[in-house]
């Protein structure tokens, strides 16, 4: 990182559109950053039945079972599993950051998390973004970090012309699981007609209910005053009962990623109302077709 900042050159991940709109809004990339954690998945915490009487032990399948979310813990939960996600996540994150400070950059714009197969074994946690800087102003010490954001380098322009930045990438990750009973086996076969399937309308509204509250939760960590979505992920998936046979347990894991953002100056939006914006076509037919009409 050294040497790259002492370089005078930089990289980035910009799209051409991406580097004119952050240069008119004070900022210039000082380099491409990145940072991994490649972690081996062992305990997940999901290997016992979710909610039902064969997770006790018994073999009696129940009238109806229950739903567990991993934010809130309990029997055959994969709260485990979930704090292992947030703790590679978090940890990459981390490391593009430190590239971004050493750079000596404010924030980093266009972070794009994924999650690959490791071929020696795991799984490889990834993000990749842009530092950015804004000349002559003062860089982050102490507690106070580069920021961090999945936002494009247009919309990034759009935020700080409204009068806020971003303060950090917040996730919300929750798995979801429920064990088949009488009640959804009854209300799936073919003969039960259009009819909600009420236990699998339960376990898909609780998995995202328990994502919204983890990302409010990481809002809050950050000091942040609101969040700004990028994307929401559902994944749908059934497995056979690990404690009893014949029977399926049916998981939701629920993915919410986005930008914490926080309000620098009250003044942008008034002061923008009232003024009058002025737009010249760039099309020299459109122009002379004007000038003939007046």
């Amino acid at each position: 990182m050294r040497e790259i900042r002492a370089s005078g050159t930089w990289g980035s991940a910009l799209t051409t559109d991406e580097f004119a709109a952050i240069r008119s809004v004070g900022f210039a990339p000082v380099g491409q950053v990145l940072g991994a954690a490649v972690y081996n998945v062992g305990y997940t915490g999901g290997y016992n039945c979710p909610g039902a009487w064969g997770g006790f032990g018994g073999w009696g399948t129940p009238a109806q079972t229950v739903t567990q979310v991993s934010g809130r813990g309990g029997w055959g939960s994969f709260g485990p599993l979930v704090q292992t996600m947030y703790d590679a996540r978090h940890k990459a994150i981390d490391r593009m950051v430190s590239e971004c400070a050493e750079l000596g950059g404010h924030g980093v714009v266009g972070v794009r998390l994924s999650i690959g197969s490791f071929p020696a074994g795991g799984l490889e946690f990834k993000a990749i973004g842009t530092a950015v800087a804004a000349p002559g102003a003062p860089l982050p010490t102490g507690r106070r970090r580069p920021f961090t954001c999945d936002l494009s380098g247009q919309d990034f322009a759009k935020l700080v012309m409204k009068g806020w930045v971003p303060a950090g990438l917040v996730l919300g990750i929750s798995i979801g699981s429920r064990h088949d009973d009488w009640l959804t086996v009854g209300q799936t076969r073919w003969g039960a007609g259009n009819a909600e399937v009420v236990g699998y309308t339960e376990l898909v509204n609780e998995a995202r209910h328990d994502s919204r509250r983890q990302l409010e939760a990481d809002v809050k960590r950050l000091g942040a005053e609101g969040v700004v979505i990028s994307g929401m992920e559902m994944r749908v998936r059934e497995r056979e009962c690990p404690v009893q046979e014949g029977r399926r347990d049916h998981i939701v894991e629920v993915t919410a990623i986005g930008s914490g953002i926080t309000r620098f100056s009250r003044s942008a939006e008034g002061n923008q109302s009232g003024r009058t914006l002025a737009i010249m076509s760039l099309d020299p037919q459109r122009r002379q077709a004007a000038r003939v009409r007046i």
